[in-house]
């Protein structure tokens, strides 16, 4: 197997004038199909990290069942997707390519980026999800590596600039020009139209009607089902982006351009994170909206401990995690139970459930293990599957998926 060996070439800023939206508007033009990651938790170090990342030299994804990879000299592997292993096709993927430096550094700073939609885990588990009308033609895996990335300390004020080459030149003078420029293009954006969804008010609301009828007859404890919505527009879409981690900022915020399709969001929760073997899950359940009051949100988060059915929710989730983190680990624990945070809009319970993967099994295997989140499909995991997959009338696509790193050793986080 042909390895690619990466090398690694870096500089280190002083970034307290800088944000990760001013940088990324000043690389996107010139590195097009660039990604950004953002934490909005700047109170500690390990935790306070952004990043954007661009110039993409490798590839793997599955689409149309289609394994498609990429490599730096140019060479690309296809074959078909059907009956594949996808956690050993990641796998060998990831192993091709090694790199300088990789210790030096105490947070991420290289590895594969990207998503996996909700339909992957027809990869993972015996699940049948159909081709549904208006399925977004999109790739259901898609993870890049990338030569060039800014990670960003805010607990620090300071930003590391990477190259990781393979038989090209290190290009870091040129993007300390561009970062370092006064100016940026903006765009404008516009929406048109009416909002519309899959499904009208009535139509979901039989669904869960329905989906208590599962809940009563014993078949599900809980089922988390979807609807979509839609709305046309004009301009750039980084624009809404903007809006959003302003209105809503959360833990994990993030904006990926692939050129014909772009998946942004802002989400409280990661679908797990693995740290030196060791895998967290954050069960986030048990929920109110806040008032805007302190004095009320006090006393509504009294209520939210108290409250039968939110506490509940919150149960199963945890005994999810626990399961799932026990297929191929050990010293699985609660480590943290119904702890009450508030977060800019909703007050949650949330548990921390942890667990050390058995030594050889890969990262990946813990994230077939424990895809999706129960907090977007329910509990038992499977049978939920299998009911969204029958009363779901349109593939969930990116809902409900994971997005995010895992770097060359093995550490994860979507």
């Amino acid at each position: 197997m042909k390895t690619f060996s990466l090398y690694t070439h870096y500089k280190k800023l002083l970034a307290d004038t800088m944000t990760p939206v001013s940088i990324y508007l000043k690389i996107r033009d010139k590195y097009p199909n660039s990604i950004l990651l953002e934490s909005s938790d700047y109170h500690a170090n390990e935790n306070s990290f952004s990043y954007i990342c661009f110039n993409p030299i490798a590839s793997i994804q599955v689409k149309n069942d289609l394994v498609l990879q990429n490599y730096p000299d140019g060479s690309t592997k296809k074959n078909s997707a059907k009956n594949i292993d996808l956690v050993e096709e990641i796998n060998k993927f990831t192993k091709r390519f090694k790199v300088s430096q990789d210790k030096q550094f105490k947070f991420i700073n290289n590895g594969i980026f990207g998503y996996m939609t909700y339909d992957a885990v027809r990869f993972y588990e015996a699940i049948d999800i159909s081709d549904k009308e208006n399925k977004l033609e999109i790739p259901d895996v898609y993870y890049a590596i990338y030569q060039n990335i800014i990670a960003i300390n805010h607990f620090k004020n300071e930003a590391y600039v990477f190259a990781h080459c393979f038989n090209t030149e290190n290009n870091i003078d040129e993007i300390l020009h561009l970062i370092q420029s006064k100016s940026f293009a903006s765009y404008q954006f516009s929406s048109h139209g009416e909002v519309n969804s899959n499904l009208t008010d009535s139509e979901y609301m039989e669904l869960v009607d329905i989906a208590k009828q599962h809940c009563a007859r014993g078949d599900v404890f809980q089922l988390v089902l979807s609807r979509k919505f839609m709305q046309k527009f004009k301009g750039d879409e980084f624009n809404v982006y903007r809006a959003l981690r302003s209105i809503n900022p959360s833990p994990y915020l993030f904006y990926f351009d692939y050129g014909n399709f772009k998946i942004f969001g802002s989400s409280p929760e990661a679908q797990l994170i693995v740290t030196n073997g060791k895998a967290e899950i954050h069960p986030i359940a048990g929920t109110f909206k806040r008032t805007g009051n302190d004095e009320n949100d006090a006393d509504l988060a009294k209520k939210l401990v108290n409250d039968a059915k939110e506490n509940s929710e919150h149960v199963m989730l945890v005994d999810l995690a626990r399961n799932d983190l026990s297929r191929h680990g050990s010293q699985v624990k609660v480590e943290t139970y119904k702890e009450i945070q508030f977060f800019s809009h909703v007050i949650h319970l949330v548990s921390k459930v942890t667990g050390k993967k058995h030594q050889n099994t890969s990262t990946f295997q813990v994230v077939a293990d424990t895809f999706p989140a129960g907090t977007l499909s329910g509990a038992p995991k499977h049978m939920a599957m299998q009911l969204i997959e029958k009363y779901e009338k349109t593939n969930r696509g990116y809902y409900g998926g994971a997005i995010g790193f895992m770097d060359f050793e093995g550490n994860f986080n979507h």
